[in-house]
């Protein structure tokens, strides 16, 4: 057998397994297609069998690919786990954080001021974005997630339960019929998240009856977005209680009934167990703890 491993060979297929594609391979790697093919053929031919059968556009494993395809993707992460360590010691202490544009810029940006004085040796880089990161591809500490906290293979701790408000702009309440109970929001246009679920959710939580008005409305991706509707005179948003009270107290937003509810969905924690264990990242964790105990 030839002594000499093929690297990039096998590092293609990795990706290949991963992705079940070439050409998004070849995206993650920053190479071509064709290179990706390339190398895949010629791994095939030194082991002497296929790895990859194409069906429907896809790469799917063979049965051989299938068994160690696990363990060379497991390897190459701990390559680069390693090399991150390696890298990190000769740089300036950075903390890498990754959540979604709503609550860096209500939440966490206005704070975060508090955290650099305290450690001004640390360098802290926010990534806000609504995308659903890797934290090892993409490089990223900490990853505060909206979700159920189901994250396999990750480390997750609950941050923050949000309350929702029901909100919307005071020129169209003044415009329109009071709303005394939650049902009468059901008469006005509703602002929705992503699943339209929250609505559905805290019309039930306040007993009242399941009603297909309560899915129907424009739907935003982003908090900040569904707050941006509301304020602009778009229907009633439930948002949470800390996003609005900026809103509140500019007179931009008023809530339209007191009804805070608990959502169902939480912002977690999410980090690697490598991350957890480096001194920075976990003076971040126990500043942004304190922060969040403070905030309830």
């Amino acid at each position: 057998m030839n002594p000499v491993l093929p690297l990039l060979a096998l590092r293609a297929f990795a990706e290949v397994g991963r992705h079940a594609s070439i050409k998004h391979a070849a995206q993650a790697l920053g190479v071509t297609s064709g290179a990706v093919s390339q190398q895949i053929r010629q791994l095939e031919e030194r082991v002497g069998m296929p790895l990859f059968i194409r069906r429907h556009q896809r790469m799917v494993l063979t049965e051989a690919g299938s068994r160690v395809h696990p363990q060379l993707l497991a390897a190459f992460e701990q390559i680069q786990a390693a090399l991150w360590t390696l890298e990190a010691d000769r740089i300036r202490s950075t903390v890498t954080i990754s959540t979604v544009p709503s609550f860096a810029a209500s939440w966490l940006v206005p704070r975060l001021g508090r955290f650099t004085s305290q450690h001004p040796e640390i360098e802290v880089r926010v990534e806000a974005s609504a995308a659903l990161v890797d934290l090892q591809r993409d490089r990223v500490d900490i990853a505060i997630r909206h979700g159920l906290g189901h994250y396999p293979g990750l480390v997750t701790e609950p941050l923050l339960a949000p309350v929702l408000l029901p909100v919307a702009a005071p020129a169209l309440l003044a415009a329109g019929e009071p709303i005394r109970e939650p049902a009468d929001c059901l008469a006005w246009p509703l602002l929705q998240d992503t699943d339209r679920a929250d609505w559905a959710l805290w019309l039930a939580a306040h007993g009242v009856a399941a009603d297909l008005r309560a899915e129907r409305g424009t739907a935003f991706e982003d908090d900040y977005l569904l707050i941006r509707a509301a304020a602009a005179g778009q229907g009633l948003a439930l948002v949470p209680q800390e996003y609005a009270r900026e809103e509140i107290a500019a007179g931009r937003l008023v809530q339209a009934l007191d009804r805070p509810w608990p959502a169902r969905f939480a912002y977690y924690l999410v980090t690697q167990a490598q991350a957890w264990r480096r001194p920075e990242v976990e003076a971040f964790m126990a500043w942004i703890r304190q922060e969040a105990k403070a905030s309830a």
